[in-house]
């Protein structure tokens, strides 16, 4: 099963926190935060949205930042992703 989002929005799939700093301390399940990097997977068309043009421009495969509670988080065939719109996004990571 795919998922193809509509109008402005975008499908990401979360990147695996980190498992250790930068330090080299291995962290605890219960410790590690939500991350905030992820991944597109499917870009919705764009178009007319409240009555304003959107361009997309996020494109599959971009890195993005976002913030830690954007979104609606759905599972497909046991993989998570989250829905969200493309004015959630706050960055390109590059």
């Amino acid at each position: 099963m795919t998922i193809k989002p509509l109008a402005d929005r975008v499908v990401i799939k979360m990147t695996e926190a980190e498992e250790t700093t930068k330090s080299g301390i291995i962290l605890a399940a219960a410790s590690k935060e939500k991350p905030s990097i992820a991944e597109v997977v499917a870009v919705g068309p764009g178009g007319v949205v409240d009555g304003e043009k959107v361009e997309m421009y996020l494109k599959v495969g971009d890195k993005v930042l976002l913030s830690k509670y954007a979104g609606t988080e759905v599972k497909v065939d046991d993989v998570e992703y989250t829905i969200l719109r493309q004015s959630d996004v706050l960055a390109i990571v590059e």
